[in-house]
């Protein structure tokens, strides 16, 4: 049992309005290719870290040699167990990682564990993911950027440095541990208007969502700034 986990409140609560979220990502192939570029994992080992209910591992299956998803939320794994017969999926958190010093060559944590912020060490994570990395091997930390896009404005208004630390300590913090920080800009793109709204709404709750849904009302997509924080064990 994971006496240290905390339920999401997206993904957790509102697995199929996840599912359309994660839907829009990406459609241009932007960071998609900044991720490849990172840390290239075609005939490599990937462990996907905080995978969900598994959305991401279909496709990284489709050139990885071993392939490995684990998530701390039970209600979510059969669900990541069932996209695929091509990837090992796995209870367990960024502290408590079920695999074996120098197992993997490549680690991706997408919008998972790694929060760091003036109350929230992320060390721990950070030596764990490290310890099950190959020398030579990669972990590569998926993360918004808050300053440039319409993602940005929106965690701004929800004022999200709160939970998820202030951008300025963020990258100060992974300066720290020897990371390399890239800026990516790409987009979501949604079927309709609606379900952007819906997906926004779930990730600013109390309504701090609204005045930007209010001036955006038939648009389906927004630009979206990731951060990508690289750190390499060294060979």
């Amino acid at each position: 049992m994971l006496t240290d986990f905390v339920k999401a409140w997206n993904q957790g609560q509102n697995v199929d309005l996840y599912e359309i979220e994660n839907d829009a990502i990406d459609h241009e192939e932007t960071l998609w290719q900044a991720l490849r570029t990172a840390a290239p994992w075609d005939e490599k080992d990937l462990l996907d870290l905080g995978c969900g209910t598994g959305y991401w591992l279909p496709r990284y299956a489709k050139t990885t040699r071993a392939l490995y998803g684990v998530e701390p939320d039970t209600t979510l794994l059969e669900a990541a167990t069932q996209r695929t017969a091509d990837a090992t999926v796995l209870h367990g958190s960024a502290e408590h990682i079920p695999l074996d010093d120098s197992s993997v060559d490549v680690v991706h944590a997408r919008f998972a564990y790694f929060f760091p912020s003036p109350t929230n060490d992320c060390s721990a994570g950070l030596r764990e993911a490290l310890r099950v990395l190959r020398p030579g091997g990669s972990l590569v930390v998926i993360d918004n950027d808050q300053k440039d896009g319409d993602f940005a404005d929106l965690l701004r208004a929800g004022n999200t440095e709160v939970h998820q630390g202030p951008g300025d300590f963020i990258l100060r913090w992974w300066q720290d541990q020897g990371a390399t920080t890239q800026q990516v800009m790409s987009s979501w793109t949604f079927n309709s208007p609606e379900d952007l709204a819906k997906v926004v709404a779930m990730e600013f709750p109390n309504n701090t969502a609204n005045t930007w849904l209010d001036a955006h009302t038939q648009e389906n997509t927004l630009s979206y700034g990731y951060l990508l924080h690289t750190i390499s064990k060294a060979a």
